[in-house]
């Protein structure tokens, strides 16, 4: 009798601790998930407890190795965007797996659908082949977001076309320092082959001002000739100003290699970019000073 008192005792109480736990919460009502499957091509989770729906392409085209381990999807190799209602708007963040020969095209088809590229890195040393992560973000209404996140979805199955190659040695280049000087509209300077610039940052860390000489500075080198340069650098900006100088580069043909911080507890934030183009020198140059002005732009 005793074990059968205990028995029921025990199922009442197990009901009752049943009874009381929390419901699971509901997916917020404007967030569709059929519409973002839809709009996005890719297929979702939903994370109830967050209000977030995620869409995820696993790149099982890549067959990619690190140090002999064959990286699968699960170990890191996942395309992906997360969606979540704020007020009347949604927001989105992403993390987008890419071939090298993949960022640039694929960065510029998310600055081109109005979506936000924050970082560019590598989470691998020794891959084969080398593949890049950017991370992406927006605020808009439903639709247009998805679309947006489909749009760069779909430039992940594309061929992208070769990117310029040059046979260029410093030693031997005969570039015109002042036609370029001209066009960027300040003084560089030229050694060794290459022509270079320096422009600073202006931020403090600590109670002390950074800037040039500590290295919070945006810089160029330039190296080959009139017909047939190179030209790469490192942008230094403020954290409103990074959609603007993306754009800006991506539109001149010059390629983005990297974007990251260099510091940490600055103030203001600084963020860096690093760049690469090929071609004409007055070209090259032209495009890095639309970048720079269109970041004096953004107060």
């Amino acid at each position: 009798m005793n074990k059968l008192l205990t028995f029921c005792f025990g199922m009442a109480l197990a009901g009752a601790l049943h009874a009381a736990e929390p419901a699971a919460a509901p997916a917020p009502a404007g967030l569709d998930s059929a519409l973002i499957e839809r709009l996005t091509g890719a297929k979702g989770a939903l994370d109830a407890s967050e209000g977030v729906f995620k869409v995820s392409v696993p790149r099982t085209d890549l067959g990619l190795e690190v140090a002999g381990v064959r990286i699968t999807p699960r170990l890191g190799l996942t395309s992906w965007a997360a969606f979540k209602q704020m007020g009347n708007q949604f927001m989105v963040m992403g993390d987008l797996v890419l071939r090298e020969d993949q960022v640039n095209p694929v960065m510029s088809a998310a600055l081109d659908s109005g979506l936000e590229v924050t970082a560019l890195h590598n989470h691998f040393l020794g891959d084969s082949p080398r593949v890049m992560f950017m991370h992406i973000g927006g605020h808009a209404p439903l639709e247009p977001l998805a679309t947006a996140v489909g749009t760069v979805f779909r430039s992940l199955r594309e061929t992208p076309a070769p990117a310029p190659r040059a046979a260029i040695d410093p030693a031997k280049t005969d570039l015109d320092p002042k036609a370029i000087e001209q066009i960027l509209g300040r003084p560089g300077d030229f050694k060794d082959g290459v022509l270079r610039f320096s422009i600073g940052k202006a931020s403090h860390m600590g109670g002390e001002a950074i800037g040039n000489a500590m290295g919070v500075n945006t810089w160029a080198a330039f190296a080959g000739s009139p017909g047939q340069a190179v030209v790469d650098g490192d942008f230094a900006m403020y954290e409103s100003e990074l959609q603007t100088v993306l754009k800006a580069l991506r539109k001149a043909g010059i390629s983005v290699a990297a974007i990251h911080n260099h510091m940490a507890d600055e103030t203001p934030r600084v963020v860096f970019l690093h760049y690469w183009g090929i071609g004409p020198a007055a070209e090259l140059a032209r495009g890095l000073r639309l970048a720079l002005d269109a970041q004096g732009t953004i107060r």
